[in-house]
């Protein structure tokens, strides 16, 4: 069985980004939670729990045939969870925060299928070492706006900023959907291969992935 349509619960323009290069039907459906975090919550069960919650909630406005994809991110410092900025003094704590450090970035994805019910999870953590980058460099990426609808203030792909130094996991996922990881839960769940979809992915960010077979194979990893 290879036929199927998503239905993106996410109003992320990043996630319909990568996404698209599956090369499958989607819809967009934005699943509005609320994302408080439990007192104590670890940040890998943080995210689990939202993406879950994102993939319940748009499950009755879905298609019967239809599959559900939801997802989270968040970045962590130690256990701390950072998630979006609220503004640019948050954006600038955060990044001065991470500047010159290692931190990892969390995303969790949920598949639920409404006809079913059945539900398949997946897990992507990636180590990220930012660069130490300078205040007047922080300053000037803060006026372009970009951090401000960002995990931990930044995007690994801004090519301006270039924030990171060094990075051990999944590129897509780090900018918000491990397709890897999705195209595998697709697998598992009967809906054929898209074999191409990771040199899709590595040409599109022009990044070579030494995970990627990895994941593939199931691997716990990236």
């Amino acid at each position: 069985m290879s036929d199927v349509s998503l239905v993106l619960a996410s109003n992320s323009p990043r996630r319909r980004e990568l996404l698209a290069w599956l090369g499958l039907d989607f819809s967009v459906r934005p699943a509005d939670v609320d994302e408080t975090e439990v007192p104590g919550e670890d940040p890998q069960v943080y995210v689990q729990r939202l993406a879950l919650l994102k993939a319940r909630k748009m499950s009755g406005s879905a298609g019967f045939k239809d599959l559900v994809l939801a997802a989270d991110t968040t970045v962590t410092d130690g256990k701390a969870i950072l998630g979006k900025p609220n503004d640019a003094a948050e954006a600038r704590l955060m990044l001065r925060k991470l500047r010159g450090r290692v931190h990892f970035v969390h995303t969790a994805i949920v598949v639920l299928s409404p006809a079913s019910g059945r539900i398949e999870k997946e897990l992507c953590t990636s180590r990220v070492r930012l660069r130490p980058f300078s205040d007047e460099e922080i300053e000037a990426y803060i006026k372009t706006g970009d951090p401000l609808d960002k995990a931990g203030a930044y995007a690994i792909q801004n090519a301006e900023f270039m924030p990171v130094e060094k990075f051990k996991g999944c590129y897509a996922s780090v900018m918000g959907l491990p397709l890897c990881h999705v195209e595998r839960v697709l697998r598992r769940m009967g809906y054929g291969e898209r074999k191409n979809l990771p040199f899709t992915c590595q040409k599109k960010l022009s990044y070579n992935c030494p995970i990627y077979n990895r994941v593939l194979d199931g691997e716990d990893i990236g």
